[in-house]
């Protein structure tokens, strides 16, 4: 009845509602009201104001940078462990509080250290958004990423941007565009940049070729990306907090990619990921038991991949990661 009245304008929505909806949908205010969050016009003589927000964000140091930072690595740790539509009121106020340091800070070794940070924030707030179905909020944060990584001066955290926001141009059917922009990407980096995260971007190309019906260039892509992981457990970039990736990640992707191509290769490499898997990354095991799923439907092992797929389901309904569940939802209907 509430949700009815909602809908119809016949009852206001309580802050103590909206409150539930917006963890329950990983919804931002304004998209669960439908209004067009409007910036404040400052008053013609509002000097004061302004010097003040300016002399607070210049007052913006290490400790406080490193303050942010450490925020924005809880928030992604309880991203892996939890789902992101929990966190949607956290995250939002973290990234206005870096927005609003990086819009007021004046000299450049003021504004880097945060455009660094926001940039890292950005790139994980549009990943969040892309797990719950928000897919024209992940396109800003991640045009934000970028911005804040060339005022950063950062080529690294501007490429892992744009593959990232390459995987958005994929989930709304343009894999093709999605391959282009991932080798800008690269084209971006140069002759620069940390192995591992050149590992990312080629596993990331050979994903997108893979969607894109590119056989050929996937698995050049997928050679590179093996020929670039660094050796060792560390899947931390040093360089880059935002990288996961290690050996053991990579086979669990290159299974993923695998299974894409139909390749019979696709279970041993999934299995062994399963195996080994960190067990905090919960969403991501999700995605290994769709990506075991799909591998025994292109083998026509029905009765197996339902039991992944079950799998599946429970572990995306745990984080409510809408795009785990509709991966789920397109292979059930292939059973």
């Amino acid at each position: 009845m509430y949700v009815s009245e909602w809908e119809n304008g016949k009852r206001a929505l309580s802050e103590r509602y909206a409150e539930i909806l917006r963890n329950v949908l990983g919804a931002t205010d304004a998209e669960l009201r439908g209004v067009t969050v409007a910036t404040a016009i400052p008053a013609a003589d509002g000097y004061d104001d302004l010097l003040n927000r300016i002399d607070a964000a210049g007052s913006v140091g290490e400790s406080m940078v490193s303050a942010l930072e450490a925020q924005t690595e809880i928030l992604r740790t309880m991203d892996r462990q939890m789902g992101a539509a929990g966190l949607i009121d956290q995250m939002t106020g973290h990234l206005s509080a870096l927005e609003d340091a990086l819009n007021f800070a004046v000299l450049p070794n003021a504004r880097r250290p945060v455009a660094l940070a926001l940039a890292g924030a950005s790139t994980l707030a549009a990943w969040q958004a892309i797990d719950c179905g928000a897919v024209e909020r992940a396109w800003r944060h991640y045009e934000l990423a970028k911005r804040a990584a060339r005022d950063a001066e950062a080529p690294m955290y501007l490429a892992h941007a744009m593959g990232e926001q390459a995987f958005v141009l994929c989930e709304a059917g343009r894999p093709a565009l999605g391959v282009e922009l991932v080798r800008e990407a690269q084209r971006t980096l140069g002759r620069d940049g940390s192995p591992r995260l050149w590992a990312w971007l080629y596993a990331t190309e050979a994903e997108l070729c893979a969607q894109a019906e590119m056989t050929d260039d996937s698995r050049r892509a997928l050679e590179a990306a093996t020929e670039r992981i660094p050796e060792g457990t560390d899947a931390r970039d040093p360089d880059m907090l935002s990288i996961f990736l290690n050996g053991s990640h990579l086979t669990r992707w290159r299974g993923n990619i695998l299974a894409f191509l139909g390749d019979i290769d696709a279970l041993s490499s999934l299995y062994e990921a399963a195996k080994e898997m960190d067990p905090t990354f919960v969403r991501a095991r999700a995605g290994v038991h769709t990506d075991l799923a799909q591998a025994h439907v292109a083998r026509a092992e029905y009765d197996v991949a339902r039991k992944h797929l079950q799998q599946a389901r429970m572990l995306a309904s745990r984080t409510g990661s809408v795009r785990q569940r509709r991966r789920v939802d397109m292979l059930s209907e292939r059973l």
